[in-house]
């Protein structure tokens, strides 16, 4: 179980998860089983459903998925989507599983905090499943926070996210940009400058400081009424990041030193086999 996620699953099952006897577990069919809708996770690794798919076959079922009785008599998902997700892509026509009587709410604060132990959710599903929490269940912030084992800010920042343009909301769930990045994105409040910034950040491969000082910056020009650029600042990261490239390309360090009108790189060596050495990667 991940540290720090609150008082965890085993408070929210009432500690039932560990119920591993017979007596604890039904065996249900697959088909008598649905999703819940309000999964927080939306994408699932088809690579790694196989995979488990794999191990499923090769040794069962080891712990059980959670479900709840719907009104229809059928049931629905609580933990273990992927677990139920493997067995049917392994053929499997029943699972193994643990029925509780559970609120919508306790529902989807046990997705939820699923999820989060196991990593699965990338930012953006992750602030909806707050917002979830938040507007439909009727939780706090301060709640959430004690549930999840995460501070109110963190809870805040990651609600912040979803005030992004679906369009930039859909290059944080790509992995395109970070959440960190996003977080510098969202102290503009202007969309052309906005989309600048995502764009040099996936261009030019910025880090989130770099990304933060570009962000002042264009806020800066945006305040003056002037027209967005990249500065001298900016300009000094790009010379950094070259700079970086060449030391690795090289396998020594590199300095290049910039002027108003002009500047040199040096490249330093250690030796004359040292120098041989780059005088043959230079073709000099």
């Amino acid at each position: 179980m991940k540290k720090g996620l609150g008082k965890g699953l085993g408070t929210l099952f009432s500690e039932e998860l560990d119920q591993t006897n017979e007596n604890g577990i039904t065996m249900l069919k697959i088909t008598q089983v649905e999703p819940n809708k309000n999964q927080p996770r939306k994408d699932f690794d088809k690579e790694k459903l196989e995979a488990l798919a794999e191990s499923i076959k090769e040794h069962g079922m080891i712990q059980p998925i959670i479900v709840t009785r719907n009104e229809d008599n059928r049931y629905m998902l609580v933990a273990g989507e992927r677990r139920w997700r493997a067995a049917k892509l392994a053929g499997f026509t029943e699972i193994p599983s643990i029925i509780k009587e559970y609120s919508q709410r306790t529902v989807a604060e046990i997705a939820l905090i699923e999820n989060l132990q196991r990593e699965d959710l990338n930012p953006i599903e992750e602030a909806m499943a707050y917002k979830e929490l938040c507007d439909i269940h009727g939780l706090t912030q301060d709640q959430i926070s004690q549930k999840v084992g995460k501070s109110r800010s963190a809870i805040a920042n990651a609600m912040r996210l979803l005030s992004l343009e679906d369009e930039f909301q859909t290059k944080i769930i790509s992995g395109e940009i970070s959440e960190g990045h996003a977080r510098a994105v969202l102290s503009l409040d202007n969309y052309e400058l906005r989309e600048f910034l995502i764009n040099q950040i996936i261009n030019n491969g910025l880090n989130v400081r770099q990304t933060e000082i570009l962000a002042k910056q264009l806020q800066k020009s945006m305040n003056k009424k002037t027209t967005p650029k990249v500065n001298s600042d900016m300009y000094s990261i790009e010379l950094k990041k070259i700079q970086e490239k060449l030391s690795a390309n090289l396998g020594t360090k590199v300095t290049i030193l910039n002027g108003a009108k002009k500047g040199k790189i040096e490249i330093e060596y250690y030796g004359n086999d040292d120098l041989e050495r780059l005088l043959n990667i230079l073709k000099v």
